[in-house]
């Protein structure tokens, strides 16, 4: 009895083990593949930039950093479940470990499903009926699944391409000899900037037309 208990402990924690390999080997083959599409993705933002098209420079980015966050968030996980599995006492976290697995694969088999190819990438320019039609969809899905924290890294990362991209002076990069020239105008602070952005969230989430060539 005994050994056949010891026995059937030690094939649970190996099998985990295999298991966790294959989304790991799984997960590294999605890096590389993700890789293409974000690169894609981040030079998209800028050509819409260049064209003046901030609303389609920021779906771009916003695509491109929830891809991202999924395959963080798939990374991290695994690595705390390898350490589950290392535990001696591996019966009384096997429990756990099969639910980490099981989100695992979901987490995998949605990041499969928003690569969706190159092809799915280029559709973000696009000003044909389909590719508006897949414009709103992937900002009407990215909504309901991305946080606020992620949001406002995007429009972070939009302000910082458009300044590099178009040339908009940041106003600590002002000269101090043209700013003494010109009123005094209210900056936004860090509270108005948030209130303003939960705004554009709004705005963006309630539209229903498809997104303007």
């Amino acid at each position: 009895m005994g050994n056949s208990s010891s026995s059937n402990k030690i094939s649970a924690q190996d099998r985990a083990i295999l298991d966790m390999k294959n989304q790991r080997d799984k997960l590294r083959q999605y890096q590389k593949r993700v890789t293409v599409i974000t690169t894609r993705e981040q030079e998209i933002a800028k050509e819409c930039l260049r064209d003046g098209n901030k609303q389609k420079a920021l779906l771009a980015l916003r695509r491109k950093k929830y891809q991202e966050s999924l395959l963080t968030k798939t990374d991290q996980q695994l690595a705390q479940l390898e350490a589950l599995t290392s535990d001696v006492e591996f019966a009384l976290v096997q429990k756990d470990v099969i639910f980490g697995l099981q989100q695992g694969t979901a987490v995998l088999k949605e990041i499969h499903k928003e690569m969706g190819g190159l092809e799915k990438v280029e559709m973000i320019m696009g000003e044909s009926e389909e590719a508006q039609a897949y414009q709103k969809e992937v900002s009407e899905m990215l909504g309901g699944k991305m946080s606020n924290q992620d949001e406002d890294e995007v429009e972070d990362e939009l302000d910082a391409m458009e300044r590099e991209v178009i040339g908009v002076p940041s106003l600590l990069d002002a000269p101090s000899r043209v700013t003494e020239d010109l009123p005094d105008v209210p900056q936004e602070t860090p509270e108005d900037k948030a209130k303003r952005r939960r705004k554009e969230r709004a705005a963006r989430e309630q539209a229903s037309e498809p997104i303007a060539a």
